[in-house]
């Protein structure tokens, strides 16, 4: 209805059968130019999904955060969580999306801790005195210890399943996006994404619907660069939403109204809600 009646909408779904089967076969023939797919089992032609582009200091630092939050959501390890590990990730991902022109991936993440060169080359483009610190003084520091081994097999570790993954290797390891979300939203496009868990696997559907959403919200707060009554509207439909979202999405279902996007999310039970002992979602 939201399709027929004109409006940008967007669709996550986690099992490919409400795409396929319910909506790609019913949308009106005039709006066949606005359909934007993304199917991350279409290995022939992988189209790319970088969380770590940022045009602003404030997407950037939500881009970190976020990223970190999902690097909890999927791999909780109590062992490792904590302070010290959210200090070398944030300083890590703010020096690859250092450079806007070429932002670095998620696949460089642990090349940043093993490559010198490769990490002086990313630092030439840091401005943020803090970041530089970090990496010339702090971490050349760790490496005397045993805290730059422990988090950099850490990092390893944790990323690697995602990495060593030619599907997921060829979508994540593209330094620019080939979705502009803002577009979409603002041209009131119609995108699909398609994370079929029988296709694609169910924590790397996990991950793409993760980053997804993540940078729908960051569209959706760039929409403050714009006057109000020009935001039109967008419609963000998301299944099995309680696999896609970060506490950061109580931001936008706080200031929705402001920013125009719509939210309609459906799961099954409310215990579905309430994962870690984390009920505030």
């Amino acid at each position: 209805q939201d399709i027929r009646n004109g409006h940008g909408v967007c669709v996550v779904d986690p099992h490919g059968s409400l795409i396929e089967d319910y909506i790609l076969p019913h949308i009106p023939k005039e709006r066949a130019d606005d359909v934007i797919i993304f199917d991350p089992s279409d290995i022939g032609r992988p189209l790319g999904l970088n969380m770590l582009e940022a045009s602003t200091q404030q997407e950037m630092d939500f881009a970190a955060s976020e990223m970190i939050t999902i690097f909890y959501k999927l791999l909780p390890d109590p062992a490792m969580a904590g302070p010290m590990f959210e200090h070398y990730m944030r300083n890590a991902l703010l020096a690859l999306m250092a450079d806007q022109n070429n932002p670095g991936t998620l696949v460089e993440l642990a090349r940043l801790f093993t490559d010198k060169d490769f990490r002086a080359e990313k630092l030439t483009h840091v401005t943020d005195i803090m970041v530089k610190d970090f990496w010339e003084r702090e971490y050349e520091a760790s490496q005397k210890g045993s805290t730059g081994a422990d988090m950099l097999s850490y990092v390893i570790s944790k990323t690697g399943r995602f990495v060593e993954n030619n599907m997921m290797r060829n979508i994540i390891g593209q330094p620019k996006s080939g979705i502009n979300f803002r577009q979409v939203m603002d041209e009131g496009k119609i995108l699909l994404i398609n994370l079929s868990k029988g296709k694609v696997g169910e924590m790397n559907s996990n991950l793409l619907g993760l980053i997804a959403v993540s940078k729908l919200q960051m569209a959706a707060l760039a929409r403050a660069d714009m006057p109000e009554e020009e935001r039109k509207d967008f419609y963000l439909y998301i299944d099995e939403f309680q696999n896609f979202i970060t506490d950061s999405i109580s931001v936008i279902l706080a200031e929705a109204r402001k920013y125009k996007l719509n939210l309609i999310m459906g799961h099954q039970y409310i215990a579905q809600l309430i994962q870690h002992g984390d009920s505030r979602v």
